[in-house]
Parts: structure tokens; C-alpha cells; sequence
């Protein structure tokens, strides 16, 4: 089976420059490197991302564009189905829409919005995005989303839509409902014996497909144990937010560090061959290692084990 590999990043803060002119001049360097697709987080925090994916897509062809996710509770369907389809329609259908419902501490913290019901939350999102991303009419009156009406964005592809999905339910409304599931903090066993068996089966009975994607953290270094104590203090966020604990746990994990695929080339590879061999079809690295050759090694390897 072949696994296509793919890049993540965050807008981070530009380093003392232009943001938007930071992210064009990284998608721009990936393309080159010979990367087709370049995933990107929206964090609470910082700038839109899918303005600044317009000007990106706009500035730099020949290479795809995925937000790892948006989430959808600060933003109604049809406000987000019309940012979607207009950078889509920019990029040329180079957009992949991943969406995710957040966590409890920023969605109840930091937006004083509820928390409760996720899964009908995004069930009811989905009633009324997917249709006016296909352009045509939303009529979904639910009880926590409700969308009406369409929009008009001529020529704008619809672009495919994955879900953030760890858990059963959710994992099972994805593959009914959209084109994937994309995962952070999972490791191969427990996509392996859960997320692939669950979102495929839901696909299946529906008769659709449906394609996984799986995101980790990677670093290609000879010195090992510095890159486990970095990724512990990177990622030590991930190991207390409750759906990504969940998923480390299941794995059996201590914790971000042993997520984290990290060694030489060869064991790197090696941990590559068993995301493929659990059935994930997108593998997206977050190369984090602080130094710049350690990086270049193991954006070379990645390159060299892009399978599609």
C-alpha cells in the first residue's frame, strides 16, 4: 500500500516578519523540496489561516494546501462554506478543509461558547456546510446549528472536507459523511485496531470510501535522547488535553515523546513502514527538531519515502 507523505506547520509568528510573507516563503520551499501538500494548523491565537492560505495559493502554484484543522464552533457553516469556496477558488482546487471541534478549556475558556454534544454538533455543521460546499441550498434546522440559504462563488471547486476524529462515534460520522479523518498523537497499533477499521467500516456501509490521515511529530538525529526530551517539552500540551491523552494512552504511550517518531534513517523508515502498514494513506510530519541539519535530514528521508 502506498502512503503519500505530506508537511505540517503552524503560522508561528512570522520571526520578526510579514507572517503571510513567512508562510509564502516556506510553501514556496517545500514545493521546491518536492512536497505536494503542506497542512497547516489554525491556532486561537493566531492570524486566519485561510486568508492567509489566499494569498499563499495565490503567490505559489504546483503545490496543495490543508488546514489541520479549522474548528468550527466560532464560526457559523455558511460564514465558513464562503471563506472556503473563495480560497478555493483562488488556489484552483487546491484546498483540502480539514475541520475539528477544539477543546473544552478554549472553546468554554477562551469563547464562552457550550462544549456539550460534539458529535451532533458537527453532525448538524455538516447538514448545512456540505451543501452549500457543493453549491447548492442549505436547509438544516437543528438543535444546536441551523443553516439556510446558498451562496454564490462561480467556478470555486468544492473542496474535499476531513474531520478531526478520535473517538467511535465520531470516527463513524466522518466516514458516512466526508473524505477522512485526520489524527495527531495516534500511534500505529491504535490506528491500526481503531480508527481505520471504524471510519472504514462507516464508509463502507455507506458506500463510499474515505482516506486516513495521520500526523506526528519526526526527527531524523543520531542523538536520540535530545530529541525525546525536545519533543517532551514541544508537544507536553498534547499529553494532557483529554482526546489526545485518550489516544496515548491506548497506545500505550507515557507520553508526546514516544508519539514522536524519532532515530536514524533506518529507524525512521522503519516507523514510517508501520503507519502504512496500519492503513494510513497520508502520513503528515511535523519535523521539530531545533536544529536546521537535523531538519534537512529528515525532510531528505521523508522525500525519499513518499510512496504516491
Amino acid at each position: 500500500m502506498a502512503m503519500r507523505i505530506s508537511m505540517f506547520g503552524y503560522l508561528g509568528d512570522g520571526g520578526g516578519r510579514s507572517v503571510v510573507d513567512a508562510y509564502v516563503e516556506e510553501l514556496a520551499r517545500l514545493r521546491d523540496e518536492g512536497f505536494r501538500r503542506y497542512w497547516t494548523a489554525q491556532l486561537p491565537y493566531e492570524p486566519d489561516l485561510l486568508t492567509v492560505l489566499a494569498v499563499a495559493l495565490r503567490e505559489v502554484p504546483g503545490i496543495e494546501v490543508g488546514t489541520g484543522v479549522v474548528p468550527i464552533q466560532p464560526q457559523h457553516p455558511m460564514a465558513l462554506a464562503q471563506r472556503a469556496l473563495t480560497v478555493n477558488l483562488i488556489g484552483e482546487g487546491r484546498l483540502t478543509l480539514g475541520l475539528g471541534l477544539s477543546h473544552r478549556p478554549v472553546v468554554e475558556g477562551v469563547w464562552g461558547l457550550p462544549f456539550d454534544r460534539p458529535v451532533r454538533r458537527l453532525a448538524e455543521y455538516l447538514d448545512g456546510l456540505l451543501p452549500l460546499l457543493a453549491g447548492e441550498k442549505a436547509a438544516a434546522t437543528g438543535e444546536l446549528v441551523t443553516t439556510r440559504g446558498s451562496l454564490r462563488v462561480p467556478g470555486a471547486p468544492a473542496p474535499e472536507v476531513y474531520v478531526a476524529a478520535l473517538g467511535p462515534q465520531m470516527l463513524r460520522l466522518a466516514g458516512r459523511r466526508t473524505a477522512g479523518t485526520v489524527t495527531w498523537m495516534t500511534g500505529p497499533r491504535t490506528l491500526a485496531e481503531h480508527v481505520v477499521p471504524t471510519i472504514r467500516g462507516a464508509a463502507e456501509e455507506a458506500g463510499r470510501t474515505v482516506r486516513v490521515v495521520a500526523s506526528l511529530p519526526v526527527a531524523v538525529t543520531d542523538d536520540v535522547d535530545a530529541a525525546r526530551a525536545e519533543a517532551a517539552r514541544q508537544f507536553a500540551v498534547y499529553g494532557r488535553l483529554p482526546s489526545y491523552r485518550a489516544m496515548l494512552d491506548r497506545e500505550g504511550y507515557a507520553g508526546p515523546e514516544d508519539a514522536a517518531i524519532v532515530g536514524g534513517e533506518q529507524e525512521v523508515a522503519e516507523r514510517l513502514g508501520e503507519l502504512r502498514e496500519a492503513g494510513v494513506d497520508e502520513y503528515v510530519a511535523l519535523p521539530f527538531s531545533p536544529d536546521p541539519d537535523e531538519r534537512a535530514r529528515t525532510r531528505a528521508l521523508l522525500r525519499a519515502q513518499d510512496g504516491e
